[in-house]
């Protein structure tokens, strides 16, 4: 056997000035047995050693977290006290009651004066008075005898009756009620003193123009130009232009029909044109402007052109 110090001098130096490491491979490693490497390695995995129960003796070191949310109560309770204010706002705007004005309602009184009440007249007493705005004095005579209720005045000088009686006549189209009355007139004139034609124009009876009774023109009964039939023959519709839609009806694809009421003249214009039957939706406007543009052949009352009353359709219909 070796001696302990040879041993030691046979070992290299592993450090000190003179040192110098081998970087080639270990000359112990070279020595050994492959054989005996794989066995050691084949027992270390199938038997291994058993060791001594590891015993942990280091302690765990406090370390500050980074991830932590540094917070500054005064920043948090003020952040509160705004959010309850604002939660506090919103609630009370949410309760406050708004207040509807419901408009009142309005009571439709009818200011029509109603017809008077027929009532019996008082029995007159004998009174005094007269004249008819003569220049002279009244003449001396007989006094004519007295009446209740007068209807023709006396009359100075007195009528001279005429050799070839011919009855007055009018233009009347209508029957009306002929009471006994011994002067010419109206049935229902007010003017029951003055004999009097009226203070119209030409040759009828009334405060009209022409040879009819009441206010109107032309001739017939009561206002307005004539009415078609009898010897009234109805206008010819010459020319009559399409209407035009307006852009609201046209949107809306409505269709339907107006009632016009208008007067065609002696020269077959169209005159006091007005709406009978509304429609709506700006086509009664249209329509009033289609009938002005129409021309006529205009009515005629014995081979003569006389103004007429009539009422035309006006159809609007989408195609």
């Amino acid at each position: 056997m070796t001696p302990p110090e040879e041993q030691q001098q046979a070992e290299p130096k592993r450090s000190g000035a003179g040192y110098v490491p081998n970087l080639g491979p270990d000359p112990e490693v070279e020595k050994g047995n492959v054989f005996a490497t794989l066995w050691g390695n084949l027992r270390d995995a199938f038997f291994p050693e058993k060791l001594p129960p590891l015993v942990l003796e280091s302690k765990p070191v406090p370390v500050v977290d980074r991830m932590a949310v540094k917070r500054d109560p005064v920043s948090t309770g003020i952040a509160i006290v705004l959010h309850a204010l604002v939660f506090l706002i919103i609630f009370i705007v949410g309760r406050k009651v708004i207040q509807t004005v419901t408009p009142q309602k309005t009571t439709t009184i009818s200011m029509d004066v109603p017809p008077p009440v027929k009532m019996k007249q008082a029995a007159k007493s004998l009174q005094g008075g007269g004249g008819q705005r003569g220049a002279a004095p009244v003449s001396k005579g007989s006094p004519p005898p007295p009446s209740p209720n007068p209807i023709v005045p006396p009359s100075q000088p007195p009528k001279i009756q005429p050799q070839l009686a011919i009855p007055p006549a009018v233009n009347s189209v209508v029957n009306m009620n002929n009471p006994a009355m011994p002067n010419l007139g109206v049935a229902n004139a007010p003017n029951v003193g003055v004999a009097s034609m009226g203070n119209g124009k030409g040759s009828g009876l009334g405060s009209g123009n022409g040879n009819g009774v009441g206010p109107g023109s032309g001739g017939g009964t009561g206002g307005g130009p004539f009415q078609i039939g009898g010897d009234v023959s109805a206008p010819t519709l010459v020319y009559q232009p399409d209407p035009d839609y307006s852009e609201e009806a046209r949107k809306a694809k409505f269709q339907g029909e107006v009632l016009v009421n208008l007067v065609v003249d002696a020269q077959g214009r169209p005159t006091r044109i007005k709406v009978l039957r509304h429609l709506g939706m700006g086509l009664d406007e249209k329509a009033v402007e289609a009938v002005a543009k129409y021309k006529f052949k205009p009515a005629l009352k014995g081979g003569k052109p006389v103004p007429v009353e009539l009422n035309v359709s006006v159809n609007f219909q989408i195609f």
